[in-house]
């Protein structure tokens, strides 16, 4: 017998590792989900919203934490390449966060947020504006095929 905890638990989770850098796909499992009708919509959007942020949350935490290795001789990025990197983001780096729910770029979009030091209160604001959007369109695509 599959549970509520069951279903939005694991779609809650799918969509977490989704939003790492590991390779997963939540949108699968949230598409057919809503095909069931045997579970809420709203509910479902809830499950995989928080998760997927949750999950850009991790991916920015690692590029908070990436750059306490930046003096390191192997780090992929010397200072003045971080400095130039820091100047573009500062400029318009953020607003590429509104394509963090995108497949391959989305995840390092996340990590260099961390990296570079946006602030989280904007992250957050611009990576749930875009995961959650990514998710109310598939589910008006989805429950528009009915």
């Amino acid at each position: 017998m599959v549970t509520g905890l069951t279903v939005y638990g694991g779609l809650f989770l799918s969509a977490l590792v989704a939003a790492t850098i590991l390779p997963a796909q939540s949108e699968i499992v949230l598409a057919a989900l809503l095909r069931s009708g045997e579970w809420s919509t709203w509910g479902l959007l809830l499950s995989a919203s928080i998760g997927n942020v949750l999950g850009s949350l991790i991916n920015y935490g690692l590029g908070r934490w990436a750059e306490t290795f930046s003096d390191r001789r192997w780090f992929p990025a010397s200072a003045p390449a971080l400095a130039r990197a820091r100047r573009w983001y500062a400029k318009y780096g953020r607003w590429s966060l509104l394509l963090s729910w995108m497949p391959i770029v989305g995840d390092p979009l996340t990590v260099a947020a961390g990296l570079l030091r946006e602030p989280m209160w904007r992250f957050l604001l611009l990576v749930t504006i875009a995961k959650v959007g990514r998710y109310v369109v598939l589910a008006i695509a989805v429950l528009g095929l009915r």
